[in-house]
């Protein structure tokens, strides 16, 4: 799952690097700190230090 991540990561940091448009800079941006989210919340996971589960 991390690896898919990573990847997308990449590309929107490939693609916010070729964008010009103010809106799909700021789209490509949120996109990218989810993404940024989700891989920090699996590698925590994934050592450890995060429940998968919700605690109910």
């Amino acid at each position: 799952m991390t690896y898919e991540l990573e990847i997308q990561i990449e590309e929107l940091r490939a693609e916010l690097r070729n964008a010009v448009d103010g809106a799909e800079r700021s789209q490509i941006e949120a996109e990218l700190e989810v993404a940024q989210a989700e891989l920090a919340v699996a590698i925590a996971e994934l050592d450890g230090l995060a429940e998968a589960e919700p605690p109910f």
